[in-house]
């Protein structure tokens, strides 16, 4: 029983191989299809002159039937050419235009050699039949047939040569010589026509099975982009994509004069909720939030993403500011009126709300993309200022920032003279050594009442009003003298702003705080944030080249959370990228999203930067960067940012742990 049952799965799967191999036919035979048409049909009308041209030759050999095979040479190419082409123009398939131009050749051999026969000239025509074994080529080598009609054509031809031998009663030596003449023809010209046959179809077979890869590596292409473009939580596109809606809106203004709003919305006290509530239930209210906005904008065709934590941005076509104003304060109604609660408020409401800030773009004497952001930006932080859950257009005459905003710039010019600034650093491990070989310096604002303020609360204050340039020579060289002059570890890496790169005699200054500390320059690295829409510029570039002859090495930070990262590793020969923290929270818990972070990883190695990933919190998260084989990690996991220690000695001992002791 056992054999037989073997032998019939035997049976079925040859079935199978037979079903799949006659579907591979048929499908060769769909694919070539249009090919093959054009090609019989060029064939024949190549073929028919040089047939029709034969006839020098009969007013040669045969020339007393000449008067009977001409015109018949001219009646079977006319014909064959007609019923082709009336073939063609009604779409017919290959398969019988391709059979058509078999019997043109096979009717035109019969239909010559038969009035040939009678000709007086007969040892003239003897030599004259050898030219019938070029029908019996064209057949099998000039045109495209499949194999079994080739055969089929060139079977009849040989048939009617030896029928023609009865009727001459040649010598048996011709005949002899003659039909082994023909028969090597027949099988010679059979077998070719059979490998070309075959390798035709494994031509298909390769091309189907290259096409099947490149729509698959398309699809994955796609699937990945959707991945990068597409926020996790909400669906929704992200930051990135939002960047690129942000950018193609700019340039349609620029060419066409197409004016377009943009408007912010930011959950009011967002934070509270979530430490309250929880995670979870915080991933809820954004995801009902982000639902409800995109439910209001889309009747207008607006583009909405999230730009931020609990930040979205919406893009769409709009001339006039009041009807900018009008739909963010339609967003703030339709968001109150979801009625989520939310207890933890301190200003009278219970219920979670937006605030909006929305402006136009404007034609104004040096304005670039990111201004209509930053107005956006100013007119949500008017609606906050204003109480929350209320609308704001941006104001050109408003001052920017509030009053809060005023008192931290007031501070930033005492800031270091009053040793309100400081330093604190935090480790990077590279994986191969297991040891902290580099620190990143950050820096920290104290206020006068003694709070601390958020650098993504200072450091936009400070670049927009130049105060981070005195910041940016201070932390150089004290991140100098704290931690390289008393060679507590290799690298110090340090951020600096496009508005330091741009300014005059920046890298003259480098080079002076170099000299002053006794620092080697191939110890300092300066980090570019890729999520700045900082401006490629020749001024910019030239101070990168003038302090990359100092030795000081540059990292691309945060790549892959802004646009222009891509534009950044062409132009510059950067010493390591830092991939941004983002990447690798998604990877731990989504497989699209780890795929997501290997390809990104990829991308870099291949360009042959050294690859740096931030935000490692876990021992699973550095498992998962272990594995992708990356040179440095960076995170809370590996050590949050502290100051520097008193003793040079511990700090040392401190700063190069073993990788079991980091983790």
């Amino acid at each position: 029983m056992r054999r037989l049952s073997g032998v019939g799965n035997l049976g079925r799967g040859e079935i199978r191989r037979a079903s799949r191999a006659a579907e591979l036919r048929t499908l060769y035979k769909n694919y070539s299809n249009e090919a093959r048409r054009a090609l019989a049909r060029s064939g024949l009308w190549l073929a028919v002159p040089v047939y029709v041209l034969f006839l020098i030759t009969d007013l040669i050999f045969i020339p007393d039937v000449s008067s009977v095979t001409i015109p018949a040479r001219f009646l079977i190419g006319g014909t064959s050419l007609l019923v082709l082409e009336i073939q063609f123009s009604r779409g017919r398939r290959a398969g019988e235009l391709e059979a058509t131009c078999a019997a043109a050749v096979v009717l035109g051999y019969v239909v010559w050699l038969v009035p040939a026969l009678q000709t007086a000239n007969a040892e003239a025509f003897s030599y004259y039949a050898a030219f019938g074994a070029i029908f019996m080529m064209g057949v099998n080598l000039f045109f495209s047939l499949e194999f079994g009609l080739a055969i089929a054509s060139s079977g009849l031809i040989f048939t009617s040569f030896l029928l023609s031998l009865i009727e001459f009663h040649y010598s048996p030596a011709y005949c002899l010589a003659f039909t082994t003449f023909y028969l090597c023809c027949f099988v010679f010209t059979s077998y070719v026509n059979w490998k070309l046959n075959k390798e035709r179809f494994n031509v298909f077979l390769n091309a189907r099975e290259a096409e099947l890869q490149q729509r698959q590596a398309t699809e994955r292409g796609e699937a990945l982009l959707r991945l990068s473009i597409t926020d996790s939580l909400t669906g929704m596109e992200n930051r990135r994509a939002a960047d690129i809606r942000l950018k193609q809106f700019w340039e349609r203004w620029r060419e066409d004069g197409v004016a377009f709003a943009v408007l912010l919305v930011d959950v009011d006290f967002f934070k509270k909720y979530n430490d309250y509530y929880g995670h979870q239930e915080g991933d809820h209210c954004l995801v009902t939030v982000a639902n409800a906005l995109s439910d209001i904008v889309a009747p207008l065709g607006a583009t909405v993403g999230r730009y931020g934590g609990e930040e979205f941005i919406v893009i769409l076509d709009l001339e006039r500011g009041a009807d900018a104003l009008a739909l963010a304060e339609a967003i703030c109604h339709g968001i109150e009126d979801l009625d989520i609660v939310h207890a933890q408020r301190l200003d009278g409401f219970r219920h979670v709300t937006v605030s909006v800030g929305a402006t136009v773009v404007r034609d104004v004497a040096g304005t670039k993309l990111e201004n209509v952001i930053n107005e956006a930006d100013r007119a949500l932080y008017s609606a906050k200022a204003s109480g929350r859950n209320c609308a704001r257009l941006f104001d050109p005459n408003e001052l920017p920032g509030g009053d809060a905003s005023e008192n931290i710039a007031a501070i930033l010019k005492i800031a270091v003279q009053q040793n309100l600034v400081s330093l604190v650093y935090q480790p990077i491990l590279y994986l191969e050594t297991g040891e902290i070989g580099a620190y990143e310096a950050l820096m920290r604002l104290q206020l006068l009442d003694g709070s601390s303020s958020s650098p993504a609360v200072f450091i936009p204050i400070a670049e927009r009003t130049g105060a981070i340039i005195e910041l940016g020579y201070w932390a150089i060289r004290r991140a100098c003298c704290e931690l390289l002059f008393r060679d507590i570890v290799d690298t110090v890496s340090i951020n600096v702003s496009p508005i330091q790169l741009r300014a005059p005699g920046f890298a003259a200054q480098v080079a002076g705080i170099l000299a002053e500390t006794g620092v080697s320059g191939h110890r300092i690295a300066f980090e570019i944030t890729e999520g700045v829409d900082m401006e490629i510029r020749p001024d910019v570039l030239d101070s990168i080249q003038d302090l990359k002859k100092l030795g000081i090495k540059f990292w691309l930070d945060d790549f892959g959370t802004g646009f222009a990262g891509l534009s950044w590793l062409r132009l510059m020969d950067f010493e390591t990228v830092k991939i941004d923290k983002s990447f690798l929270h998604d990877a731990a818990d989504n497989e699209g999203a780890k795929v997501l972070l290997e390809d990104i990883i990829g991308l870099v190695r291949n360009r042959g930067h050294r690859i740096l990933v931030e935000g490692v919190e876990n021992e699973k998260q550095l498992d998962l960067v272990k594995s992708f084989g990356i040179d440095a990690v960076q995170g809370y996991h590996i050590g949050r940012p502290a100051p520097p220690l008193k003793h040079p000695i511990a700090m040392r001992q401190a700063g190069r742990p073993r990788l079991q002791a980091s983790a």
